[in-house]
């Protein structure tokens, strides 16, 4: 596969550095004073100071899903020691981990979170990644 690349607003340099690179543990790239990349599993997220985007809902499984989102799909260990990660540094839940699509083909593990600057992540694990777009 090939990396995506994935640039977001952030309202505090600082704040981001601490999220991304702090709780999330994403190795830093290059900067500059507007700006920060970072190694999002192998992808650049590059945060740059910008004013905050706004945030609507959208119903999925029953939850109200924060859009615009972005994040990762991890195997599924991958996903719960992130998950006990983010829970043990006391971090809130927007949605706390729980599994979606019970016993469909796209059923996953999913949790959503927001950055410091109200950015909405979500990290998914599939029960069968080979089901990651299947009907």
């Amino acid at each position: 596969m090939s990396p995506f690349h994935l640039a977001i607003p952030v309202d505090d340099l600082a704040a981001a550095r601490g999220f991304y690179g702090g709780l999330l543990g994403f190795a830093e790239g290059r900067s500059a004073p507007t700006w920060v990349d970072f190694d999002m599993f192998g992808h650049q997220l590059v945060v740059h100071l910008a004013p905050r985007a706004a945030i609507t809902r959208s119903a999925v499984d029953g939850d109200a899903v924060p859009v615009p989102h972005f994040g990762m799909v991890l195997d599924w260990q991958g996903w719960e020691a992130l998950a006990a990660r983010i829970a043990a540094a006391g971090t809130a839940f927007e949605l706390p981990p729980h599994v979606r699509f019970k016993g469909s083909p796209g059923e996953q593990g999913t949790f959503f979170l927001f950055d410091p600057a109200g950015n909405a992540l979500e990290f998914k694990a599939m029960r069968k990644p080979e089901n990651l777009f299947a009907r």
